[in-house]
């Protein structure tokens, strides 16, 4: 038949979005009625819904979010937990990616940083730009591996192409002086480069960032690069994990973690 025969050209040309919408088409009664040019304009609608959902996939695959179900839409604001939802909605719908901002998430445990740095980095796979999340306790072991394997060089260029980085755990546990090194390096790799953001997570305020870097000349370095542009935003208030039972919704629309 004709119309096996164009559905499996669409597949052979890679448009399987229209080949799907080809196929809903013929079982509905109602695009009949439609013209020409309105059944195809609603192929080309469903080519790109196809393509844009499957880049999305792919980028939240890869930048393996600790809470890759957080979304902007679910945050949780109030006067207690000093968050304002409409100024956090602006920031993760301005163009803080493409202006090379970081983003630090400040507040004591429980107050939810991962999960907003989770949100803004879902955010902006959702608009196209990758990311990529990294807890910084487990990064000095990782980047022990990677020097010892010969890999750090290619790791660092494919980290430098990445638009949002995600440090968790910023200054949560002493930093030793490889790493400091080598998170000198992924700094610079940003900095004052259009287009690649950074969101840190900390229970440690701004002013002791310096001495828990520990060397002055290097600190010095990474800060400046650092706070050149930041948008800060500092949490209060008790654990979520407490006040909500340590619930959190999931994907499915349960419960898995606290927000």
């Amino acid at each position: 038949m004709l119309i096996n025969d164009t559905l499996q050209r669409l597949s052979e040309l890679r448009l399987a979005g229209m080949a799907a919408g080809l196929q809903e088409q013929l079982t509905n009664s109602a695009c009949a009625s439609l013209g020409f040019e309105e059944r195809l304009a609603l192929l080309v609608d469903r080519e790109l819904h196809y393509r844009h959902d499957k880049r999305l996939a792919a980028l939240l695959k890869r930048a393996r979010l600790k809470y890759p179900q957080a979304c902007i839409e679910d945050v949780q604001a109030g006067a207690g937990r000093g968050l304002e939802r409409n100024a956090f909605t602006q920031l993760a719908l301005s163009r803080w990616v493409e202006q090379g901002m970081t983003v630090s998430i400040i507040g004591p445990t429980g107050s939810g940083k991962s999960w907003l740095a989770c949100a803004l980095a879902q955010q902006a796979c959702r608009r196209g730009h990758s990311a990529l999340y990294l807890r910084v306790p487990r990064l000095a072991e990782e980047l022990r591996i990677l020097h010892g394997k010969g890999g750090f060089a290619a790791w660092l260029a494919n980290l430098a192409r990445t638009e949002v980085l995600v440090l968790d755990d910023w200054a949560l546990a002493p930093l030793e002086p490889a790493s400091r090194a080598d998170l000198l390096e992924v700094i610079d790799d940003r900095a004052g480069t259009a287009g690649h953001a950074t969101i840190l997570t900390t229970q440690l305020p701004v002013e002791h960032w310096h001495a828990w870097l520990g060397d002055p000349t290097m600190a010095d370095a990474i800060l400046d690069r650092l706070l050149a542009k930041e948008h800060r935003i500092s949490l209060r208030g008790d654990s979520l994990r407490r006040t909500t039972g340590g619930a959190r919704p999931n994907d499915k629309g349960g419960h898995e973690q606290t927000q």
